[in-house]
């Protein structure tokens, strides 16, 4: 028991010491941890200050920066529609001129009837033609009787060589016996071959006088046609657009610059329509290429046509394409001379892109696109332009659909400047839900 007592007090005497140690220690440990934490203090404070300033600084440049609104690269319709003015023309108009000399007896028709294939539009009355076929006959049986006395003269020719040919073979018989002379068988076998002469001469004046009696016959003939012509008709269908003479008119045969052409005719079931192509779409017309045909006047009705022809060519001084369409105008509604649109539906191998026409700028160095890039840093893109639609135009050039461009650019949109880019504002539903017309 004792020495358990003393045990125990060695221990608690022991342990003083310690506990004295230990709190020596916390003061300086104390210590110790305060100039940690200030030393930390220290250290962290100017960083901390440091980063609140930048982003501070990175806001206000963030809000200082020019707000831009951004729109998408779109790819324009590979199908689209091709307006363009025309000019309306009848697919056939010709001048009617008159192939006899005379007055005119009658008039059958006026401005604007409705004629049909070979109807009588006027009688010409020409009594000089009359006394011209007179004369042209009587020449003509003058030939004939003509040609009658060179049929007989060759028949008389034709008997005297025979004649001459019987004589000739009879005395140079004699002639070989010695009866008579050889002096008298040459004069015998001249004669002969003398009326060989006047045979050939008879054949040709035979053959004059038939060539004679023909071209009477043909002037006769071509009288009587031209007298024919008195009776002025219409080659084709048609309206009749143009009347130059009136009753006792006096009208001359011909068709140049001085003689007066007496109507005109148009065939207006079926029209013709020149339309001027430019360069940039010539390639895409071909003939059989469907179309329609709008004019003021009937608002709203097209009137289908086709392309019928093109000059294959492009006119130097406009570098446009010639091109031929025809429509059909059964009823008669568009008139020749008339003004029209015709729209060409046609498709594209390769749709260019298409940018807003705000989102352009005119250059000295040419058209320019402002590009929206990576970190909102503009580059200005030289761009070649295509069709212009008024709010929107295309891009054959510089651009691909998917890439953002920026609408509106002022001058402060300068290459690598940094921008704030905006959304542009969707449009506001007309009240009700229903959808503007």
């Amino acid at each position: 028991m004792k020495m358990e007592n003393e045990t125990r007090g060695g221990a608690a005497a022991g342990s003083r010491p310690v506990q004295r140690g230990y709190r020596k220690l916390l003061p300086i440990a104390a210590i110790a941890a305060l100039l940690l934490c200030g030393l930390l203090t220290l250290g962290y404070w100017p960083r901390a200050v440091r980063a609140r300033q930048l982003a501070f600084t990175s806001e206000t440049r963030r809000q200082t920066l020019p707000s831009v609104t951004v729109a998408p690269v779109k790819e324009a319709p590979a199908e689209i529609e091709i307006d363009l003015p025309g000019s309306v023309q009848a697919v056939t108009e010709t001048p009617i001129f008159a192939r006899a000399d005379g007055y005119i007896k009658r008039r059958l028709a006026d401005i604007g009837d409705r004629v049909t294939g070979g109807q009588l539009l006027a009688e010409i009355d020409s009594p000089e033609l009359e006394q011209q076929i007179r004369e042209a006959q009587a020449a003509a049986k003058r030939a004939r009787s003509a040609l009658r006395q060179a049929e007989a003269a060759l028949a008389q020719s034709r008997a005297n060589l025979g004649l001459a040919e019987v004589t000739a073979t009879r005395w140079q018989t004699l002639v070989n016996k010695g009866v008579l002379s050889k002096q008298d068988g040459d004069e015998k076998r001249s004669a002969f071959e003398a009326r060989q002469a006047d045979v050939a001469a008879a054949e040709a004046s035979l053959e004059a006088a038939r060539e004679n009696v023909a071209a009477n016959e043909a002037a006769v003939s071509r009288l009587i046609e031209i007298q024919a012509f008195r009776q002025v008709r219409a080659p084709f269908a048609g309206v009749v657009t143009a009347r130059n003479v009136d009753l006792g008119s006096l009208v001359s045969a011909g068709s140049s610059a001085s003689v007066r052409e007496l109507f005109r005719l148009a065939q207006v079931h079926t029209l013709r329509v020149f339309v001027s192509v430019p360069q940039s779409e010539a390639t895409l017309i071909r003939p059989g290429l469907p179309c329609s045909m709008e004019v003021e006047e009937y608002r709203g009705r097209e009137f289908p046509g086709k392309v019928t022809r093109t000059a294959n060519s492009l006119d130097p001084s406009s570098r446009t394409l010639l091109t031929e369409v025809q429509v059909a105008n059964q009823d008669g509604a568009v008139l020749p001379g008339m003004y029209a649109t015709v729209r060409f539906s046609v498709r594209r191998t390769q749709a260019p892109a298409l940018i807003p026409s705000s989102a352009l700028r005119i250059t000295a160095k040419g058209p320019v696109v402002a590009v929206l890039r990576e970190g909102a840093a503009v580059h200005l893109q030289p761009v070649k332009l295509g069709r212009d639609y008024g709010t929107e135009i295309e891009v054959l050039e510089g651009l691909r659909a998917g890439q953002r461009v920026i609408t509106s650019p002022t001058d402060e949109i300068r290459e690598g400047a940094k921008v704030k880019p905006v959304a542009p504002a969707k449009p506001v539903p007309p009240a009700g839900g229903g959808m503007a017309r």
